[in-house]
């Protein structure tokens, strides 16, 4: 009979024999572990995985200088206009431009709490440490939707995509956070530019997956009346999917900059100014007043991005909504 194995008791499935199998070989392993050295395979057996890869890096450090130079020459020139922006214009400025997109965006009680907040971070004496925080935390941003869109939209166009940058993806979300410090050191330096594209890798992996997950969760229906009317492949994209997709793709952009926030004490280990380098200060001279104020400041940065970007998907939501009630 296919799929099963015949025995003097009778009839028993595959599957029984493979857990079978399993316990067998598991309680080896185990009589094996007692019988055996500690370690498992012997040192002359070990894969010098590390050596690769800092050889691999090695390589790259030398032989496309030219490359990394460049990009830290982009990233460097955008994060001091945004730093300039931020940091020239008078606070109350700043303060009222928060306070409209706010109100724009996710009405009145976010724009409120958007001017206390700000206000309540110049009271504590951080104003200019939480500018070149928000400074870098949107320079990095930026970087991570113009990386990461276009990935998530090859990702939904393409399976075979999709299967290979899924394990990327899953490795730079588990992956401890300080490990990008070093390959960010090595191949940038010290300073602020290393710790923008440390922030942009850990940041980057939301964007892509809900980018993707938005375009391939829109309807079928609407993308057959859509091409039966004439549209090209690059109009439904445009005209069809991205605006269907957009209140999913900023869940991901919410992620990314909640995840870039999570992000910035750790730039700052490798020279990145503003209320993570505060944290850190603190952490080191052991000074709770400094270190809790800086968090405090971190957290109205937070929920005030937070509240802006879950208006903007809101309100698209919504439009949504009332255009196909309509």
């Amino acid at each position: 009979m296919a799929g099963k194995v015949i025995t003097v008791n009778g009839l028993i499935t595959k599957r029984t024999l493979l857990v079978a199998g399993v316990i067998v070989a598991g309680a080896l392993l185990v009589v094996a572990s007692y019988l055996l050295e500690p370690m498992p395979f012997p040192r002359y057996l070990r894969l010098p995985v590390g050596d690769w890869i800092e050889a691999a890096v090695d390589w790259l450090t030398v032989s496309w200088a030219v490359f990394f130079d460049g990009i830290s020459f982009v990233v460097g020139k955008v994060l001091t206009w945004i730093t300039d922006r931020f940091l020239g214009l008078p606070w109350p400025v700043v303060i009222l431009l928060f306070a409209l997109v706010g109100w724009k965006t996710a009405g009145r009680r976010v724009a409120i709490f958007g001017i206390a907040g700000l206000l309540f971070l110049g009271i504590l004496n951080l104003w200019q440490e939480g500018m070149y925080t928000l400074a870098l935390i949107v320079t990095a941003v930026i970087l991570s939707l113009v990386l990461g869109i276009p990935l998530g939209i090859l990702a939904s166009r393409s399976d075979r995509f999709e299967s290979i940058i899924k394990p990327i993806l899953d490795a730079m979300q588990t992956m401890p956070s300080f490990i990008y410090l070093i390959p960010a050191i090595l191949f940038f330096g010290i300073g602020r530019v290393p710790g923008v594209l440390a922030t942009v890798i850990f940041s980057l992996p939301p964007v892509v997956r809900l980018t993707n997950l938005g375009i391939r969760e829109v309807s079928l229906e609407v993308v057959e009346a859509a091409t039966s009317f004439g549209s090209t492949s690059r109009q439904l994209l445009t005209k069809v999917r991205l605006p269907l997709a957009l209140p999913t793709i900023m869940a991901g952009v919410n992620q990314t900059i909640m995840m870039a926030l999570s992000m910035v004490v750790v730039a700052s280990m490798i020279g990145a100014p503003g209320l993570g380098y505060n944290i850190l200060y603190g952490i080191m001279r052991v000074d709770l007043s400094i270190g809790v104020e800086s968090g405090i400041g971190i957290l109205i940065l937070a929920m005030i991005l937070d509240r802006i970007t879950q208006g903007i998907g809101k309100t698209r939501r919504r439009a949504l909504t009332m255009e196909y009630m309509g």
